[in-house]
């Protein structure tokens, strides 16, 4: 009997004790591995885990931000009309849900929001395909589009209001300018990192044209195309926000950037850290409740998604 360097134990023709050859037992072997690699671990997370590693720790955040703003107040340090205390902003809402604005001012900046990066969406897309698969077209629009989306999104309201009025137009318009240059290049990044061998193995089954784009580019493409949507969306809040901010008309009614504008001319610190934290709420949930779960997804279809 010899012994290999892997320490296992063989005959002098190669064979294990037990008779069967040694390759086949190292193939058996890796084959198990790979298939080890291969399954994922799925299983429901206990409630109690759930709350303490993402509940708990926002939560925790919260009440800390809330107990140093306090003590900042008590202190004295910053003056009541430039820092106001949390129940004074607490007042603000209680006053705004009485007099049923609260829900309208979120519901006016929402929709315009949705629809405007929907619009975004619906543009950028086959913008960012073009630009991506075409090198003509990439050659003479990439640069712009980079330029576009490094350009300060409040630059555009003064001409949009020029253009198009006091009225919602001139909002979709300035979302679209800010979001679209994003989306497009989000996909262009996420398509530029498909492995080239991808594209040859789809056109050699028959996937050319829009099945190409449809089953090979776009699920390749999906990581990047889904940070471009992120920033899309990114884009397409501050973009409105902006316009709410400087364009200010009876036919728009009030958003949250109106809010905070009218918080300003009233020289109300609450009615504008109101409007600041309602903008972050809405900044937040459309992150938790729509890019989150797709990110959770496309990262679980990949076997990427690692929970410890």
């Amino acid at each position: 009997m010899a012994s290999t360097d892997t320490g296992v134990v063989t005959g002098k023709d190669g064979s294990s004790p037990t008779g069967e050859p040694q390759d086949s037992q190292d193939l058996a072997g890796l084959e198990a591995g790979l298939d080890a690699l291969d399954s994922v671990q799925t299983g429901r997370t206990p409630l109690r885990e759930t709350l303490i590693r993402k509940v708990l720790p926002p939560i925790t955040a919260i009440a800390l931000v809330l107990v140093i703003w306090q003590l900042l107040v008590w202190a004295g340090i910053v003056p009541d009309y430039k820092l106001p205390s949390p129940s004074a902003v607490w007042d603000e809402v209680t006053v705004a849900w009485r007099q049923g604005t609260l829900l309208d001012y979120i519901w006016t900046s929402v929709s315009r929001g949705l629809l405007g990066f929907l619009m975004a969406l619906a543009i950028g897309t086959p913008l960012g395909l073009l630009v991506a698969r075409v090198r003509f077209v990439r050659a003479a629009i990439g640069p712009i589009l980079s330029g576009l989306q490094s350009l300060p999104s409040v630059a555009w309201v003064p001409p949009a209001v020029l253009w198009l009025g006091l009225d919602n137009s001139m909002m979709y318009a300035v979302i679209l300018l800010g979001a679209v240059p994003s989306i497009a290049n989000g996909l262009v990044a996420g398509i530029d990192q498909i492995p080239p061998l991808f594209l040859r193995a789809g056109r050699t089954l028959g996937a050319t044209g829009l099945r190409e784009s449809w089953h090979i580019v776009m699920p390749g493409a999906l990581p990047g195309y889904l940070a471009g949507l992120k920033q899309g969306w990114a884009f397409s809040w501050r973009s409105l926000m902006a316009a709410e901010i400087i364009a200010s008309s009876p036919d728009l009614g009030v958003g949250l950037g109106q809010l905070l504008e009218n918080g300003r001319n009233n020289a109300s610190m609450s009615q504008v850290f109101l409007a600041i934290f309602l903008i972050l709420l809405v900044g937040i949930a459309i992150d938790l409740l729509i890019f989150s779960p797709l990110e959770r997804r496309v990262l679980r279809g990949r076997g990427l998604l690692v929970t410890r």
